[in-house]
């Protein structure tokens, strides 16, 4: 009886788990959502002085434990039904190696995920053009994710709330690229 008790269990545990696996890959499959990452740990606050983007040693950078969630982060998403993603990084070497590290076969810079955090004047324009950027990309997506590694001042911009180095936002958005919903996923260990 015991055995029968265990084995229901964990039946019970795999379609739990399948269910939110599904959930999860296909909202991001939908054209209704989006989401976005704040890069992986790089210890600091901005930049060194005369920093610039062609040279990521001038650059606030990826710890090893940076590198380590970004790899994990990947690793999560696939595990949650993730097939296919278009990834979209800031041109900062801190998210073009988080975006690397995902390891969906690639990524491509986006400047409206460069980060405006010497300027914070430039939130609102900055902010527009990635609600625009989105609405593009949201037509012509397909069925694959669409993940957007950027800055906490950036997300920040975009949904009001901060989050932590390597978290996600799964954002719900509208024809326009603007955010209807949200919700936060701590970054996945």
């Amino acid at each position: 009886m015991r055995l029968k008790h265990l084995t229901l269990a964990a039946i019970c545990g795999l379609f739990t788990f399948w269910a939110q696996a599904s959930d999860l890959s296909d909202k991001l499959e939908s054209s209704d959502y989006v989401l976005l990452m704040r890069h992986a740990l790089a210890p600091g606050l901005g930049d060194p002085p005369r920093y610039t983007l062609d040279d990521c040693k001038t650059q606030r950078n990826l710890s090893a434990e940076g590198r380590n969630q970004a790899v994990a982060v990947g690793n999560w998403l696939r595990k949650q039904g993730l097939k296919t993603a278009d990834v979209r990084s800031s041109a900062w070497c801190r998210c073009k190696d988080t975006a690397e590290r995902l390891n969906f076969k690639g990524f491509k810079v986006e400047p409206t995920l460069a980060s405006f955090f010497d300027e914070m004047n430039k939130a609102p324009e900055q902010t527009q053009a990635l609600q625009k950027f989105i609405a593009e990309r949201r037509q012509t997506k397909g069925p694959q994710a669409l993940i957007l590694v950027t800055h906490h001042v950036n997300i920040h911009a975009f949904m009001g709330e901060n989050v932590g180095s390597g978290d996600l936002v799964l954002a719900k958005v509208d024809a326009q690229g603007k955010m209807v919903s949200y919700q936060v996923i701590p970054r996945p260990e």
